[in-house]
């Protein structure tokens, strides 16, 4: 039998990064769970729930800062050494701050590129550096893929996430060279990008923008999803990965490459 293409997804503890994992085990992957050390505890528990219901060891965790160099070198030679050649690398991980621009510190911008422009930069050289030294796949398996995750506010400007919206369009940018870059190599390159998400990182910012603007909890939100979007609500963390662990993950893509799919419910019309 042959071996399960494998998939590595960082910030994959919670959220979007976690329906993308649950989506790719059931598409037939081996993966790599990742997070922050802070977040060992719940790596820990999405490996053992979904090794628990394969009945076999489908998933590993790593924790690793995606914005060191060393360990993102560190998590692939892990997944190798335990789930066998890289297939599949998904940049997901990625942070938010609401803030006016005039208020915000050097370091908040720092911190923001460090995880959400570094943090990708770093996922995608080494890991195109391991698909190449592995050789090209057997034309019926799934070929090497690489994505990040980049957002609406890499096309649109919304006010008090001026960083976050400068972190995800250089997102877009860097996919759509890179792509350019590693295609001779058989290797596609993509980033997808989110709209409203009921998420933990949504949360914060419905909660801060909405303090600012005089909204109270939950109110943000809901007024975007109900004014924003053609669909009338805000997406779940699995409209996401429908596109990225079903599509972008599958033979179907193989001709997919240097795009950015939006999946926002009808925010952004390109």
């Amino acid at each position: 039998m042959a071996a399960k293409p494998t998939a590595i997804v960082t910030g994959s503890a919670q959220g979007i990064g976690l329906a993308i994992v649950h989506r790719l085990v059931e598409e037939g992957f081996a993966v790599c769970v990742n997070d922050i050390p802070a977040n060992q505890s719940t790596i820990d528990i999405v490996v053992n729930e979904i090794n628990s219901k394969s009945g076999h060891r489908t998933a590993i965790g790593v924790a690793a800062d995606v914005s060191s160099s060393d360990e993102v070198k560190r998590m692939i030679d892990e997944s190798l050494r335990q789930l066998g050649p890289l297939t599949v690398m998904i940049a997901n991980a990625g942070i938010a701050q609401v803030a006016p621009a005039l208020e915000m510190t050097t370091q908040d911008v720092t911190k923001m590129f460090n995880v959400n422009i570094l943090g990708v930069f770093n996922c995608y050289t080494h890991a195109a550096r391991q698909m190449i030294a592995q050789g090209p796949v057997a034309e019926s398996a799934v070929g090497y893929r690489i994505m990040g995750a980049a957002s609406i506010a890499a096309y649109k400007p919304f006010p008090l996430l001026s960083h976050y919206c400068m972190s995800k369009s250089a997102v877009r940018m860097f996919t759509q060279t890179f792509a350019v870059e590693v295609a001779r190599h058989k290797i596609t390159v993509n980033c997808y990008a989110p709209g409203i998400v009921d998420t933990a990182m949504w949360d914060e910012i419905d909660e801060k923008l909405g303090a600012l603007e005089g909204r109270s909890r939950g109110r943000t939100i809901e007024k975007f999803g109900s004014e924003l979007t053609a669909m009338g609500r805000v997406s779940v963390p699995e409209d996401v990965a429908k596109v990225v662990g079903g599509f972008l993950c599958s033979k179907d893509s193989d001709f997919v490459t240097g795009q950015t799919i939006v999946v926002d419910g009808g925010i952004v019309f390109s």
